[in-house]
């Protein structure tokens, strides 16, 4: 401080650098500088952002920092937060890093105005949509998709008419999903069916006021877990990248083995049920119905011996007692964590229990239950597979 400049020591939560005097700094990570004004001088923890939409496309927050500083700040900050939860750690391995380009699904928004349509991700913190001329964490197959849809809903939106885009890259093609899209007349149908036979879609659907209707299906949107196909319902829940979907099944698969019976709840679409059926009797849970229906239709095609429940575990969470005869049990809910499950696993005498969380936060309350019941935290895989991003997932072993 003493000639002007102060260094950047750590990163808030939100991707800002923080300096020692206490300011928070855009741009700036560890090992930076700033200066009074608040010019940064970069360090060795930074890196040059590849895209041209960076730092004003909310999609990305941390394209200036270098991926090996990125990678261990991804373990640290699970690491900081079970700190802070009084929970103790073991072995945290290597972070897994999916590589650019790589997301398979995403939602952009697009808008027409004065006869200009604009689509891409929201603005940083903002409901202004960045149109994109360039992705670097899209796939190729995606973000070719891009320029044809904006020439596509220029024709169907009317001036001051916005509309959404969910795009899921499956193993059988792209499955697309327009909100607020008109598909009533037989010219707005025939428009649909154009692109999605130009583009090769598996399936192109609608999302209106009476819910999501199917325009074309060339084919069964399908992902394969475990060597399993499963039918996609539209607009599903998967891992962001197929590289961080590997990675998490290794984790969950390591962390689970020996295992004779497993419940895995949360199941979703057979992420983990389905490779872990190779070596273990499996019990899927699941609240949501859609894939609770696909996950159980792709068991009974295949034979493949997973039970399959539609359970609520908010509201009726599996108790100690029935999770008794299990050897294992494998959970990932949403952001919000899972207090009320962690609570009858905490009271349960499973042996191994294994955690899948998108949020260090909830994972650290979840887990910090666990400890009380006598569970001790043994081996944490950190997964970043929204690259430059502050989303961090992770897979955490506990053993009694």
């Amino acid at each position: 401080m003493s000639d002007g400049w102060s260094d950047v020591v750590r990163l808030a939560a939100r991707g800002d650098g923080v300096t020692a005097d206490g300011r928070f700094v855009p741009l700036a990570v560890p090992g930076d500088r700033v200066s009074v004004a608040g010019e940064v001088a970069p360090g060795p923890n930074h890196a040059v952002p590849p895209c041209r939409h960076f730092p004003d496309c909310g999609g990305c927050q941390l394209q200036h920092a270098a991926d090996a500083f990125y990678a261990r700040w991804a373990g640290e900050r699970i690491v900081a937060a079970l700190t802070a939860a009084g929970v103790a750690v073991g072995e945290v391995m290597p972070t897994a890093l999916s590589p650019p380009r790589s997301r398979r699904r995403a939602s952009l928004r697009a808008v027409k105005r004065h006869g200009k349509l604009t689509l891409g991700f929201n603005a940083d913190a903002s409901h202004r949509i960045v149109d994109l001329a360039e992705c670097w964490v899209l796939t190729p197959r995606l973000f070719a998709l891009v320029a044809p849809l904006r020439a596509l809903l220029t024709a169907a939106l009317v001036d001051g008419q916005g509309a959404g885009v969910t795009l899921t890259e499956s193993d059988s093609g792209v499955d697309l999903l327009l909100a607020n899209v008109p598909a009533r007349r037989l010219a707005d149908i025939e428009r649909l069916t154009a692109f999605a036979t130009a583009h090769d879609l598996a399936r192109l659907a609608v999302e209106g006021a009476d819910g999501v209707e199917t325009v074309v299906e060339a084919r069964a949107p399908v992902l394969h877990f475990g060597g399993v196909p499963v039918m996609l319902p539209t607009a599903p829940f998967l891992q962001a990248t197929r590289e961080g979907e590997a990675a998490l099944v290794a984790a969950v698969r390591a962390a689970t083995a020996g295992a004779g019976r497993v419940a895995d709840l949360f199941a979703g679409l057979g992420t983990f049920s389905l490779p872990l059926v190779a070596g273990a009797k499996v019990l899927a849970v699941e609240g949501a119905l859609a894939p609770v229906a696909a996950l159980g239709a792709a068991a009974r095609a295949r034979g493949v011996a997973v039970a399959v429940e539609h359970r609520d575990l908010f509201r009726r969470p599996l108790a100690a007692a029935e999770l008794a005869r299990f050897d294992a049990v494998v959970f990932d809910p949403p952001r919000a964590g899972a207090q009320a499950q962690a609570a009858e696993l905490a009271a349960s005498a499973v042996p191994r229990v294994v955690a899948v969380s998108c949020n260090p936060n909830t994972f650290a309350r979840d887990a910090a239950m666990l400890g009380e019941g006598g569970y001790r935290l043994e081996r944490l895989w950190p997964v970043a597979q929204f690259r430059w991003s502050t989303h961090i997932e992770l897979v955490a072993s506990f053993g009694r």
